[in-house]
């Protein structure tokens, strides 16, 4: 279509470095530290809680700086972090629990990865707030 722009070359290739980074951490700390069959997935917890407190204060940062080039927001947002953590991990853990008649441990993980999933966006929100305030971004 002529006249409609897209991304561009350089947001798509931010995206997919970002992405083949963010798998190869998540991999990699899986590997430090494995998480039991039967038990709270510890490490994937960890990793969905600490991405989405940099995903909301980098965004936070970025609203605020709106002249952030969209290639690094692309890369690093829905690149790196997007597949750093994954909701789908959460929903497979949960699946395999149910399966097993773990519905004590599916249901704590499941309440664990929403209240401190938001929990760590709201912390994050107001740590770019301040951030963004201290070094005179808009807000």
């Amino acid at each position: 279509m002529k006249g409609v722009a897209g991304p561009g070359w350089r947001a798509w290739t931010a995206v997919a470095v970002g992405a083949l980074v963010g798998t190869e951490l998540r991999y990699g700390l899986g590997l430090v530290f494995p998480e039991a069959a039967g038990t709270i997935p510890w490490t994937t917890l960890a990793i969905n809680v600490s991405g989405s407190f940099v995903l909301a204060a980098l965004t936070t940062v970025w609203m605020a700086r709106p002249t952030t080039a969209f290639w690094l927001r692309a890369g690093i947002g829905p690149g790196l972090l997007g597949s750093f953590t994954t909701f789908s991990a959460v929903v497979f853990s949960v699946d395999q629990q149910a399966r097993s008649g773990l519905h004590a441990t599916w249901l704590i993980y499941l309440g664990l990865s929403l209240v401190l999933g938001l929990g760590a966006a709201a912390a994050g929100w107001k740590a770019g707030k301040a951030l963004s305030d201290r070094t005179g971004g808009a807000s």
